[in-house]
């Protein structure tokens, strides 16, 4: 995807100001490159990447490129896995996120005239606040839940017909099946579904939109980029429209580190380029897609990336094997009588590593062929014997968040 004149204007001018603000971590990664000299889509591809740990190295407020009387807000990464990332926020950066989830809504179909239930989390985290902004931008009524308390949220759900449910895929689906479990579902006035955070497979979509009875889109989105709500999939088609006149989409190989041609896979790179508290500049976001060339059906001029099938760095090695959550989802997906929920436990045994693979069992399965028919899908496709493990409906964990699928326990 090549840049168009007013993307490598607004480029340039966030490289100068980033490069200009004392302190900014940019002062210290480009110190010896010559910005003027960044003349051509080349020029721009050959600036190093930003990197996770670049963020982190400059806790807290290294990545500021305006004076403290401009920042309104902060958000921050969970910081589950080491230093949080804080990102600060200019009003017009607020303002801005707004129009981009507005936008999104808008593109989903959803109205002024919607109702709108919010269940992600409020605070540090952007989920939440992200939702209610553009809700708020759009006009619809909007019901700020946040997360958990589920019983309340049937309640509110109920007596207010909410017609737009905002959640993870995981919390959806925990929803659906309460509302089931509890034979509701003829008060249950949700028409869409408009899901972030973590990806899901088609078996998990399709529960959820059978048992809501709910259209659902995809919202892209993470914390050092706004939020969510900076892609969303349209109606007609399942890629994500992103809004490039706010941000740059590049795609590379995550090995090589160069640009894939459009319509390969590779890592989601993006540049913010009208970001004022926190701009951005080739950040890695380890997130695995591909620009879509083709024009969407829908009309909408706006670019697209694919569905995010993965991350490449959530591999676990097994035997010298390299997993991906996806090509246990790719399994799965095409093996009767299996649902979406899944678990992995690796552990090492006897000398030896051991990967077991739980899966609930829909009612009525031959729980034993199941369990034959993953394990030499598994060897096949990629090329490791497993234990395959059924379950019942239900039985494993759900979460009201992310929900973690993977637990090795080989070095505890």
């Amino acid at each position: 995807m090549k840049m168009n004149d007013t993307q490598f204007r607004l480029m340039k001018q966030q490289l100068q100001r980033v490069t200009a603000f004392s302190g900014n971590l940019y002062q210290k990664k480009y110190a010896g490159i010559d910005i003027s000299a960044v003349k051509t889509q080349e020029d721009f591809e050959a600036l190093p990447f930003t990197e996770k740990e670049d963020l982190r190295d400059c806790y807290p407020l290294g990545i500021q490129a305006v004076p403290d009387s401009e920042i309104v807000r902060i958000h921050s990464s969970s910081g589950t896995t080491g230093t949080p990332i804080i990102i600060p926020y200019t009003q017009k950066d607020v303002e801005d996120w707004a129009i981009m989830f507005a936008r999104c809504y808008e593109t989903a179909g959803i109205t002024n005239t919607d109702r709108i239930q919010i269940t992600p989390g409020y605070g540090l985290w952007t989920a939440g606040i992200g939702f209610q902004l553009g809700a708020e931008k759009l006009g619809a009524m909007t019901i700020p839940m946040g997360p958990g308390n589920t019983p309340k949220q049937l309640r509110m759900m109920q007596d207010l017909k909410s017609t737009v449910l905002c959640a993870t895929s995981s919390y959806a689906l925990l929803l659906a099946e309460e509302i089931e479990k509890q034979g509701i579902g003829s008060n249950i006035h949700l028409k869409k579904g408009v899901i972030g955070s973590e990806r899901w497979d088609d078996k998990m979509r399709a529960r959820i939109a059978t048992e809501l009875g709910i259209e659902l889109y995809d919202i892209y989105g993470l914390t050092e980029i706004y939020g969510p709500g900076i892609g969303i999939n349209c109606c007609r088609e399942t890629p994500m429209h992103y809004w490039d006149d706010y941000l740059y989409i590049e795609i590379i190989d995550p090995q090589t580190g160069k640009n894939v041609p459009d319509g390969e896979t590779g890592e989601i790179v993006i540049t913010t380029l009208r970001k004022e508290g926190a701009p951005l500049i080739r950040y890695r976001t380890h997130d695995l897609s591909r620009i879509v060339p083709e024009s969407c059906s829908c009309g909408l001029k706006f670019p697209r990336i694919d569905r995010i099938i993965g991350r490449s760095d959530d591999m676990v090695k097994v035997k010298g094997v390299n997993i991906y959550p996806g090509q246990v989802e790719d399994i799965l997906k095409n093996i009767p009588g299996v649902s979406s929920e899944y678990q992995i436990t690796i552990d090492h045994v006897s000398g030896k590593d051991v990967l077991i693979l739980s899966v609930e069992m829909e009612n009525g399965t031959d729980t034993a062929a199941a369990e034959q028919a993953i394990g030499t899908a598994f060897k096949t496709k990629v090329g490791l014997g497993i234990t395959p493990k059924g379950v019942a409906m239900g039985s494993l964990p759900r979460s009201e968040k992310k929900t973690t699928r993977i637990f090795d326990y080989r070095n505890n």
